[in-house]
């Protein structure tokens, strides 16, 4: 079923765990201000985290996420972990190693606000993730990045071995138009029906979905993909560089656009049947 506002924080305490997490000062002004486009509380009351889950989150980039998990796991007694790159891959770069070690000394050296930040390998070739351990995993906006790579099975079946029974599996994925999939999502955008797939095809259950981050403004048809809308905000092809741009390009249409349109998906691993 499909969900609006399934749940709001509208009228709870300023003082709950969550709110205090998502309006810490740790968090920057940057931070916040996409919180309009990512409803950080009201996406994860729809996902149901509560006190004490052990959760991981999935290829957590620079934090956004990760700077209100961990310290929400730190003050209700859980446990956050994240995934980082596989040091086991003797192919691993020294990029993706730096930023491993980045990660960890920006949340692991400071207990007092992120508790202790626990990493586990991740990667094409990894090892499964340690088995029935997470109450509550998060994916955001990664969906596309495994696809393109050929590991979309992979990663959900190691996120399925991953959970308890009856844990959750949370994803927000940038949405495209329902119709023909790219099966390499180049664009940045999956259909709503493919996530299901293959989170269908991995064991789990589709519990709810909402349109907690849904921007009906995005036509998800953008010259550089997804990454012509902001935060991102391309000018010019990836191809170019990373930091490649054209100082003519008008960005005007795709600012007024904001941040992506995203399905909010709540999953569940079965629980295991009980004995009779």
């Amino acid at each position: 079923r499909s969900t609006l506002f399934p749940y709001t924080t509208l009228f709870r305490s300023p003082y709950s765990p969550l709110l205090v997490a998502v309006n810490a000062e740790t968090r920057s002004a940057e931070d916040k201000a996409r919180d309009k486009y990512r409803h950080p509380a009201e996406a994860l009351e729809f996902w149901g985290l509560q006190p004490g889950m052990t959760m991981l989150e999935v290829q957590p980039g620079e934090g956004w996420w990760t700077r209100i998990l961990a310290p929400y796991a730190r003050a209700t007694g859980g446990k956050y972990y994240a995934t980082a790159a596989d040091l086991g891959n003797p192919e691993l770069s020294e990029g993706a190693r730096q930023a491993r070690s980045d990660f960890e000394a920006r949340y692991g050296g400071q207990p007092d606000v992120y508790g202790e930040v626990q990493l586990v390998n991740f990667g094409a070739k990894s090892a499964p993730l340690p088995a029935d351990t997470f109450d509550f995993i998060l994916t955001a906006r990664s969906v596309h990045g495994w696809m393109g790579g050929g590991i979309a099975d992979k990663v959900l079946k190691d996120l399925y071995g991953a959970l308890k029974p009856g844990g959750i599996l949370a994803v927000e994925q940038h949405r495209a138009k329902p119709g023909e999939q790219d099966p390499k999502a180049a664009s940045g955008y999956v259909t709503e029906a493919h996530v299901i797939e293959l989170a269908q095809n991995a064991g789990f259950e589709l519990l709810e979905r909402s349109e907690i981050n849904a921007n009906p403004a995005d036509t998800a048809d953008h010259p550089f993909g997804v990454w012509t809308l902001p935060p991102t905000a391309r000018t010019r092809p990836y191809s170019e560089g990373a930091d490649a741009h054209d100082p003519k390009f008008d960005r005007t249409k795709y600012d007024a656009i904001g941040e992506s349109d995203r399905m909010t998906l709540k999953f569940q691993k079965p629980a295991a049947p009980t004995a009779g």
